[in-house]
């Protein structure tokens, strides 16, 4: 089944409500542990970027389990950060560790690099992936720990509607829709790995973790 993309940036008010509120418990725990899987220690990461942080929950987690480190959120979507910062000012022992920033990352330029760059189901946002590889190098530098966890594309269009009822069978229609247009939008293996080499990544390993996502993951050289 061929690519299908799907809009950059999730602006819309009742998509990001909804995605405000769903839960997403089960993904975003598993991306946590695999993240401390991958990387037990944050001895030697001098600051975390996450990139396509959304609402922020994933930023939150990522906060808990490493805590004392100082985390950059980036996102292109106003309304999803509104949610994010709603959420920072409910959470005070957060306060001067993370910044939610308004961008895109391909125009994204900060003065420093960072020792953890994290991203959670921004890569098949964008239209170009790679421009997506292209901020990772950019904003990295050798040393620097990645964890990227992605979606797969399946093989047919009703292997995507399966996977959207099993695992969002109560979600509300919009939330159902994004996740089928998302399943579309994604990358195979293969096209993920032929990517990092195009890059200059191809010291990254990618792995399937699941029936429908992926990780990207290791230490830059």
């Amino acid at each position: 089944m061929n690519r299908i993309p799907e809009p950059e940036l999730m602006e819309d008010p009742e998509q990001v409500f909804s995605y405000g509120r769903a839960n997403f418990e089960e993904p975003h725990s598993s991306f946590v542990r695999m993240l401390k899987g991958c990387f037990p220690s944050p001895y030697g990461i001098n600051a975390v970027l996450d990139m396509g942080c959304g609402t922020g929950d994933i930023t939150f987690r990522i906060g808990r389990a490493f805590s004392g480190l100082v985390i950059d959120a980036i996102d292109g979507s106003a309304a999803m950060l509104f949610y994010a910062n709603e959420g920072l000012i409910r959470k005070p022992e957060f306060e001067g560790r993370i910044h939610f920033l308004h961008g895109k990352i391909q125009e994204f330029t900060p003065d420093k690099s960072y020792g953890l760059i994290v991203s959670n189901s921004l890569l098949h946002h964008i239209a170009d992936p790679a421009d997506f590889w292209s901020a990772v190098n950019r904003l990295s530098a050798a040393g620097t720990r990645v964890f990227i966890m992605d979606l797969i594309r399946p093989g047919t269009a009703g292997e995507a509607r399966r996977l959207v009822e099993t695992y969002s069978p109560d979600e509300p229609d919009i939330l159902k829709r994004d996740f089928y247009n998302s399943l579309l939008a994604a990358f195979e293996i293969d096209e993920v790995k032929q990517q990092l080499k195009e890059a200059g990544l191809g010291g990254l390993k990618v792995t399937r973790v699941s029936d429908r996502h992926l990780i990207v993951y290791g230490i830059r050289d």
